[in-house]
């Protein structure tokens, strides 16, 4: 025999020893949700894992307590992120209370979710608020930092001194730094950023004050020129180029190695290398 009942916000069936099918979980209220969640909860712990009914039993528990994301995420609306992205954050540590929580607690669901979205949530924060990539041993260290030069600064009347501000954190100079160094990647600036000066007319890019050109990459560039042309060169040519600026043996011991004279070394080497300066103007 088939009973139904009632629940704020939608209508469920239940059938004898089954959970109730309802229709729109996420439109149930928070007390009832409360009361069926721990009938959901009941039922998934004797539920096979991977099986329909077990499928919908978490499914459903999720859906039902979403009410308990959309209040943690409201804690951080003013972090300036889309809250669309921290809720589907905190959804990650609801389904991860869900799949640890256990009756046998004896505590409510909802104090038992809230810390781990709340959790979830301040991970997504403190691992992409930075503009680089810095460790978490250093990004831990800036917070502790802060809080000890505010304190320290409080305290002395002055900024305090990196060996005041490692005596008060347990740390070594070198480590605190570190951390002063690290905080520095929390926030960055645009290279096309407009610096005014006093004195200049116009604006000028913070690029114009900190790049300059890197020989090196030249170099690479006339590398990737050269080798093809090295690969034209005969045998001979190439073994006479690595022992002179690989191995760097003077012409006299490359003639000795070889059998020949310096002299000749000295022509070899003249023709080979105005042929690879040949070729490396024509392909520039």
């Amino acid at each position: 025999m088939t009973a139904t009942k009632t629940v704020t916000g939608t209508r469920t069936s239940t059938g004898t020893g089954a959970l109730p099918q309802i229709a729109d979980p996420q439109k149930v209220a928070p007390k009832d949700a409360r009361d069926l969640s721990r009938l959901f909860f009941d039922q998934l712990a004797v539920l096979e894992e991977g099986t329909p009914e077990y499928q919908y039993a978490r499914n459903t528990l999720v859906e039902m307590n979403m009410s308990l994301v959309r209040y943690a995420a409201g804690r951080f609306r003013n972090r300036g992120d889309d809250m669309e992205d921290i809720v589907q954050v905190g959804m990650i540590g609801l389904i991860k209370a869900i799949d640890r929580f256990e009756l046998s607690r004896e505590i409510q669901f909802v104090t038992f979710a809230v810390p781990y979205i709340v959790g979830e949530i301040k991970r997504f924060f403190r691992d992409t608020s930075w503009a680089v990539h810095v460790p978490r041993r250093l990004q831990e260290a800036r917070v502790e930092l802060a809080k000890a030069t505010e304190e320290l600064s409080t305290r002395l009347g002055r900024a305090p001194k990196v060996g005041e501000l490692a005596a008060l954190m347990n740390l070594t100079e070198e480590e605190v730094i570190e951390a002063r160094l690290a905080s520095n990647g929390y926030n960055s600036t645009s290279l096309d950023a407009a610096i005014h000066g006093e004195n200049e007319e116009g604006e000028a890019a913070l690029a114009d004050f900190i790049g300059e050109e890197d020989p090196a990459m030249e170099l690479v560039e006339n590398f990737h020129a050269l080798a093809p042309l090295i690969a034209e060169l005969d045998e001979r040519d190439r073994h006479i180029l690595h022992l002179r600026f690989v191995e760097e043996l003077t012409q006299s011991q490359i003639g000795e190695r070889l059998g020949v004279s310096q002299m000749h070394v000295s022509r070899l080497l003249s023709r080979t290398l105005a042929r690879l300066r040949e070729g490396m103007l024509s392909t520039h």
